[in-house]
């Protein structure tokens, strides 16, 4: 079974940022190039691509982060996914979009406009590793040298498909986040299949490559609807 990576918003390189967790896995790991981080389309392209890495191969989970998980929504359902895991991510319904999803947030995480494109606003490795990575302090600048302007159509595109109906789903919360609230992870963990809790940041995949790893794993040998132990 393939595993196919959907990072979230604002970055690139996301093979990078998933490699530490894939190098746990024994499983083929691919990730999705969002074109909205790669200086074109918005969420239609982004569900696009996904949807190409999904016509290669046979049968897969895919693993959504953050805005990821509204990627896989506008994908709609594919024959190749077998299961989804959703990491501090989003379960939209559809006519939902991106801000429209954060717009209720306490503590919002600070963006500006750059032409047509959003960007981090006022973040150093410092304060970017406080908020996003904190439990990861040794990647503080490898990963804000992968942070980029975005197209502003990934974040105001309302979804035409909720493509997590009807798919066994696991959400990963991510209980020491301060990038997206757990109020919020909580909302749409409701609606996956099962959730479980882990100790991290918004990244865990960075910070705990076991977790996740093991989630993933043990995952992967659910039957559909299967409760963890």
């Amino acid at each position: 079974m393939d595993l196919i990576f959907v990072h979230g918003a604002l970055v690139r390189d996301g093979a990078w940022w998933w490699q530490r967790t894939a190098e746990l896995l024994d499983m083929r790991s691919h990730s999705v190039v969002l074109p909205s981080c790669e200086g074109e389309g918005g969420l239609v392209e982004d569900a696009a691509a996904l949807r190409e890495a999904l016509d290669g191969v046979g049968s897969a989970i895919v693993v959504g982060h953050s805005y990821g998980g509204t990627v896989i929504a506008q994908a709609g359902q594919h024959p190749a996914i077998s299961r989804l895991v959703y990491v501090s991510s989003y379960l939209p319904e559809v006519g939902q979009a991106q801000a429209a999803i954060m717009s209720g947030e306490a503590d919002p995480v600070s963006i500006a406009m750059d032409g047509d494109r959003l960007r981090l606003d006022g973040y150093d490795a410092s304060s970017f590793g406080a908020r996003f990575l904190q439990d990861a302090p040794d990647l503080w600048d490898d990963a804000l040298a992968r942070t980029v302007p975005q197209s502003a159509a990934a974040f105001i595109t309302p979804t035409t498909q909720a493509g997590w109906q009807g798919v066994d789903s696991t959400y990963l919360v991510c209980v020491s986040d301060r990038s997206t609230s757990v109020e919020l992870q909580r909302a749409h963990a409701a609606k996956a299949t099962r959730s479980i809790d882990l100790p991290t940041g918004h990244h865990p995949f960075i910070s705990r490559p076991d977790l996740v790893a093991s989630a993933v794993s043990r995952i992967a040998r659910l039957s559909p609807g299967e409760a963890l132990d």
